[in-house]
This record gives C-alpha cells, sequence and structure tokens, in this order.
C-alpha cells in the first residue's frame, strides 16, 4: 500500500504546487500548516487535500514526510516528532531531485523571473504535450504519462544542488538574500555549481556579465537583444495588448512572435522559453500560437479593477523586479498615473539594497511604503525602518499603513501597483474595501 505523503508547511508556494502534482498522480497526499489564509491554499481545497493543523498526531511511520525549508526542530513540532521517533523526512528539494529523474527535466533559475519564465514554459510546453510541471506561484501539475518536467530551480540556500536537469535558462545572476549569501562572488559561484549540473543544453541571458562568465559540461546558447548573442530578438513593438517581436538564431531567421505580457524582461523569457523548445525540437508554429494564450501567473503583474480604478499585484521584492514592474505598468497604461504602493522584505535586504531600492522606486509618479514585512528567520535590531526608505525617495507619497490607506485616494487617473514578497495583500484588500465602500461595482 501507498503511503500518504505528508507535507510539512504545505501552503508553502513549492510545497502547494508538488503536493498538487503528487496527488494529480494518484499518491495519497496530506499537510499541515499555520491556519492564516494564504493564497496558495485554494488550489488545495479544489482538490481535496487535507490540509491540517501542526500536531504531533500528524508523524508517524505511515507517511512519508516532506517538510519545509523554514521547519526545524526548534520551531515545529511535527519535525521535532519525526527526529524523536527517528523517522526519516526530506526537504522539498532533496525529493525534487530525485523525482525529476524519471522525466527529461527543464530547470529555470535566475535571481528573477523564474516564476514567470517557467510558468510560460510549463504553459507552452504542456499545450504542445503531455507535461507535469511546478511553478513557484504555488501551481502544479502531474501526470504519470508525461515525458517532460518544467521546474523552478531556486537558488536560496543552494536549494538548487541536488538538481540535474537535461535542461536549464538562467534568467539572470544578482544579489540577493543577504541573510544568506555573502555577496555577488558567492551568487556567481552558487549558480556556477548548477549550471555545471546541467546535462544537454544551457541557455543564459547573453546581457549578464556574470552569466557570460558562467561554465557548463552541456553547450551555452546565449539569448538577448546583442549581436553578440545566439539567439537574438528585435524589432520589439510594445504595445498596450503586449509585445510582438523577432528572433534571429545563427542568421536564421525564426519569425515573428507575440506575447501578451508587458516589459522587456518579458520579451527576454519568452526569447529563452523560444531558444529551448526549438533546439530540442519542438514545432517553432505551436510555440507561436501557444505563447499568445499565456494568461501570466499568480502574483505576477496580477490585474483587477474595482471602482474603475486598476490595481495591479506583484511579487516583486527586489530593485530589479520593481523596475520591471513599474516599466511594465508604463507599457500597459501610458496615459496614467504610476502609483507604486511598496512593502520592504526582510530587515537584511532593506538595509543591504537601500539605495537601490530608492532608485528603482523613484521611477514611479507617486511613492507609497509599508512597514518592513520581516523574516522568521531573522531578528529586528532596530537598524532599519521604511522611513529610511521614504527619506531617500524623491516622490509624493510617503508612509502608509495598514489602519488607514485613504492617502492612496489622493491620485487621478491612477495605476496602483503594489510589490512586495510579505503581506502586502492585506494593504492591496484593504484599498479594495475602501474602493468598493465607494461603489459597489467591482470587475
Amino acid at each position: 500500500m501507498t503511503k500518504t505523503y505528508h507535507f510539512i508547511g504545505i501552503k508553502g508556494s513549492g510545497m502547494s504546487a508538488l503536493a498538487l502534482l503528487l496527488h494529480q498522480m494518484g499518491y495519497p497526499v496530506q499537510g499541515s500548516d499555520v491556519e492564516k489564509y494564504y493564497f496558495t491554499q485554494r488550489g488545495l481545497e479544489q482538490a481535496g487535500i487535507s490540509i491540517l493543523p501542526f500536531d504531533t498526531k500528524n508523524i508517524s511511520k505511515d507517511v512519508n514526510i516532506i517538510a519545509g525549508n523554514a521547519f526545524r526542530p526548534d520551531n515545529n513540532v511535527e519535525i521535532a516528532s519525526a527526529e524523536e521517533q527517528g523517522l526519516s523526512y526530506q526537504r522539498y528539494h532533496e525529493f525534487l531531485g530525485e523525482f525529476m529523474k524519471g522525466f527529461t527535466s527543464f530547470g529555470v533559475a535566475g535571481a528573477h523571473g523564474k516564476t514567470s519564465t517557467t510558468g510560460l514554459l510549463a504553459h507552452v510546453l504542456h499545450n504542445i504535450t503531455d507535461t507535469s510541471y511546478l511553478i513557484g506561484d504555488g501551481t502544479g501539475r502531474g501526470s504519470a504519462q508525461a515525458q517532460y518536467f518544467v521546474f523552478e530551480a531556486d537558488e536560496y540556500e543552494r536549494h538548487f544542488k541536488p538538481y540535474h536537469p537535461e535542461y536549464s535558462i538562467i534568467t539572470n545572476i544578482d544579489f540577493d538574500h543577504p541573510d544568506y549569501f555573502t555577496g555577488i562572488d558567492d551568487v556567481f559561484n552558487a549558480f556556477n555549481d548548477y549550471a555545471k549540473q546541467v546535462t544537454k543544453g544551457l541557455f543564459v541571458y547573453g546581457e549578464d556579465s556574470y552569466l557570460r562568465e558562467i561554465q557548463s559540461s552541456a553547450p551555452i546558447f546565449y539569448y538577448g537583444f546583442g549581436e553578440d548573442n545566439d539567439f537574438i530578438a528585435y524589432d520589439v513593438r510594445p504595445s498596450t495588448k503586449g509585445s510582438t517581436f523577432r528572433i534571429r538564431h545563427d542568421e536564421k531567421e525564426l519569425g515573428e512572435f507575440h506575447i501578451p505580457t508587458f516589459g522587456r524582461h518579458n520579451v527576454m523569457n519568452a526569447t529563452a522559453v523560444i531558444a529551448t523548445l526549438y533546439t530540442e525540437g519542438f514545432d517553432l508554429q505551436l510555440v507561436r500560437e501557444h505563447l499568445q494564450t499565456f494568461a501570466g501567473v499568480k502574483r505576477r503583474f496580477t490585474e483587477k479593477i474595482v471602482n474603475g480604478t486598476v490595481i495591479i499585484d506583484d511579487f516583486a521584492h527586489h530593485p530589479t523586479e520593481i523596475s520591471a514592474t513599474i516599466d511594465a505598468a508604463r507599457q500597459k497604461y501610458p496615459s496614467k498615473e504610476i502609483v507604486a504602493v511598496f512593502q520592504p522584505h526582510t530587515f537584511t535586504r532593506t538595509i543591504a539594497l537601500l539605495d537601490e531600492f530608492a532608485e528603482a522606486l523613484e521611477a514611479a509618479d507617486a511613492v507609497y511604503v509599508a512597514e518592513i514585512y520581516g523574516s522568521a528567520r531573522e531578528v529586528d535590531k532596530g537598524e532599519v525602518r521604511s522611513a529610511d526608505l521614504v527619506a531617500k525617495v524623491s516622490k509624493a507619497g510617503g508612509l502608509i499603513s495598514l489602519e488607514n490607506v485613504s492617502p492612496l485616494l489622493d491620485h487621478d487617473n491612477a495605476v496602483y501597483v503594489f510589490m512586495g514578497a510579505g503581506d502586502i495583500q492585506s494593504y492591496e484588500y484593504a484599498f479594495e474595501q475602501l474602493l468598493g465602500n465607494l461603489s459597489h461595482n467591482v470587475q
């Protein structure tokens, strides 16, 4: 009899995606987590997967335990119980390293853009052929008959160390996670070690100076806008409907492509996907067709309209991502005021990148900053506050609290871009309620 897979911390984005994948492949699945609502749990509930409170009763020799990376014996009763009972457990990335050996696997790594790129690659490939996938927005699909597997490869704490995919995209290398990485050289070394584990083809953004230094035993293909790349995107025509562009590979024209997403970074994400699938031998006409139907991934430029007001929700929590998100908003809404509502995520990141955050936010027309969302991995030593970031930004706005989001109403013909990796959605919901009280016209 197949043991039930028990996920400790099942609401985590990667964990929930893996739980859904195994459930769809026919395995019995359950999990435990805190009671606080998280956006990933809706998919679990719809699939009928039990979400239990953390409890020692959930742990026995009758379950296969997959543990979220944040949980240890000193902060989780289930991990402590497993160790007391002498029961083995695997971390998400350890399990995944073994699981992917049954497929032709496509990894997507990078400091930024990996969830959007994973989502795009999974969407196109799944529409061409049976494909299993794990996306960092909590989306997972499993098929026992699938030949291909698309997954997101996370660099934090070198979690991608167990992965040996046939193909991988690396979107960029940038300094982030200062609570773990000592600096950009440490980040580069982690990605370089991962690149050496790719077996058939590595696709890297050619205008990233660090990626130009990357090494791999697999063939390396560079993609970008410049003429020194193997896959070149050119004749880019952005519009309020998305972006149209052409691609050339070694003097061969691959044709015109259109994506319904915004910003130059999404043109690059699509170019990486096209290059990867072309090299593996897929029909480019099918790739072209399915690129056009990509609806995006959760919490990546997700839009809604409340009382005629456009609200965008985005996971952006690094200066590079903020710049890309504001650029995308300007492309889609060129005649509207761009109002950024940003919540810094972790004290260590805010300290390390304070000036870069201020510079990125200056691209908006008005900037509001919420209090810093601290991580469970760190302690607030009082070294930085959101007011320190506000002081470095010249645009109108200022600090904003969850109790009072009414200052956001001081803008006409505006698009509101809520950005962050903490609980920025709480501020967004408070603003939506405020707008809803003014009118009941919600789309």
